[in-house]
């Protein structure tokens, strides 16, 4: 960087990023039409005519970067296997607040097998964990209350 040379990240990603951006906000027809034949893109009329160039903008990032395809990834390689949960985690999420797993009735204690085998055929139960999320200030945690 000291010599005047990007980082490879700002050369491959957001360079180009920046001058489809670009482009789009400046209404360079040639420049468009070439980035989306060498992207091999369709964009449909109604979005290249629009008066708004965000719509032109978002029909081209749409196909190019497509965001569902990108988390849906991401939450493949980055989260781990439901099958590697181990025994105990599995008895945290069946117990609610303080009760333990051996107070729960044999049924329910029965669908801990079926949670670790996470099998998908027709005879195994449906298991459906809800959980409700919501955000807290550090400072309210009990690890950073003062004592």
């Amino acid at each position: 960087q000291s010599k005047g040379k990007k980082p490879l990240f700002v050369q491959l990603v957001l360079d180009n990023i920046w001058s489809l951006y670009e482009a789009v906000m400046k209404r360079d027809k040639e420049k468009i039409e070439k980035i989306v034949t060498s992207l091999g893109l369709k964009i449909g009329a109604r979005e290249s005519r629009h008066a708004d160039p965000k719509v032109h903008l978002n029909a081209i990032c749409s196909q190019w970067l497509p965001v569902s395809d990108a988390v849906l990834s991401m939450v493949c390689n980055k989260i781990p296997s439901p099958l590697d949960i181990t025994a105990e985690r599995v008895e945290k999420l069946m117990c609610v607040g303080a009760r333990t797993f051996d107070s729960l009735p044999p049924e329910t204690q029965e669908l801990k097998s079926a949670f670790m085998k996470c099998s998908s055929e027709g005879t195994a139960p449906v298991i459906v964990f809800v959980s409700k999320m919501f955000p807290v200030d550090s400072k309210a945690l009990p690890q950073n209350k003062p004592r």
